[in-house]
């Protein structure tokens, strides 16, 4: 009887305990929705919607055109921010997509985006802000690399997302060319350079010094030179700028927009700048270990020092 009596008070209290639990420690979703709504009169934000899923947004411009399937072709822009503050990425050279709407999530980014822009988005030209629960984020893991010290490294886990999202409208054409060529054509703008002329395949160069060399550069040649790569963000990825004999370019080793203008373009002695598309760069390849993201213009300074055969 005393067995019996003591195992009913242990169950009483594993059921008591359990309550209270249930009393002070939410579930996630319950978790995230208490954040967004801290979140929201915090910032003073006005005009979010709530979807079925728990997606909170507010549609900044209609889209135009028919509706968006998942099987269409894409180009988007975005920022993304963290609702604790420490991560915050506004680049938009940087923050770009270019593909399938389908293939979103399989490109890394959370499957609440991609529904977010099939579903509320809609069209072409539409653009949205989204605060996405931590749940249908990057969840209890979070992603990317950092520690608790370092900011904009890692979004931490049981983040809630607050994104801004553009959906670039339908240019005719190929779609990421065209959109290629408006980002190169904006960039050289904002930037400046003028004196740029545009070869067939997009490819935007400027010769600033005419080389003197009297050997071809074909698709056998090594190519001695010193060079910097950046993204049209300014961040440069890859550069050899040392005195001396120049670092060796393999033609047949090289992109396309690479090898088009050291062939067509240089010689000994060429100093120039090209901006190539994202098609002659590294097209829908992202390079991690130099964070270039896929569907990158590149922009490449060379000075031509040697060539052999």
């Amino acid at each position: 009887m005393k067995k019996i009596l003591f195992s009913v008070l242990a169950l009483a209290v594993v059921a008591l305990a359990s309550c209270r639990k249930g009393d002070v420690d939410p579930d996630i979703k319950q978790y995230d929705e208490e954040q967004i709504q801290n979140y929201i009169k915090t910032n003073g934000i006005t005009g979010m919607q709530r979807d079925t899923s728990g997606v909170y947004y507010k549609v900044l411009k209609e889209g135009t055109g028919a509706a968006l399937q998942y099987a269409d072709s894409i180009n988007l822009v975005f920022t993304l921010s963290t609702f604790d503050g420490r991560y915050a990425s506004v680049d938009t050279f940087a923050n770009h997509y270019g593909g399938f709407l389908g293939h979103i999530q399989k490109t890394g980014y959370p499957l609440a985006l991609q529904t977010s822009i099939y579903n509320l988005v809609k069209k072409h030209g539409g653009k949205i802000r989204l605060l996405i629960p931590s749940h249908l984020g990057y969840g209890a893991s979070g992603v990317g690399q950092g520690s608790s010290t370092t900011n904009n490294t890692r979004i931490y886990g049981n983040q809630c997302l607050d994104y801004y999202v553009n959906v670039m409208n339908r240019l005719p054409g190929d779609n990421q060319n065209t959109y290629d060529d408006l980002v190169i054509r904006n960039y050289l703008t904002a930037n400046a350079l003028t004196g740029f002329q545009k070869t067939p395949s997009g490819l935007y160069y400027l010769i600033t010094r005419q080389g003197v060399g009297t050997t071809p550069i074909t698709d056998n040649s090594t190519v001695y030179c010193t060079y910097t790569f950046r993204l049209l963000n300014g961040y440069i990825f890859n550069e050899y700028n040392t005195a001396g004999s120049g670092a060796p370019l393999e033609v047949p080793e090289l992109v396309d927009g690479l090898r088009e203008a050291f062939k067509s373009l240089a010689t000994t002695g060429t100093k120039m700048t090209i901006v190539m598309p994202s098609s002659l760069a590294y097209g829908r390849t992202a390079l991690s270990t130099n964070n270039v993201p896929a569907n990158s213009c590149v922009r490449f300074d060379v000075q031509v020092l040697n060539v052999t055969p």
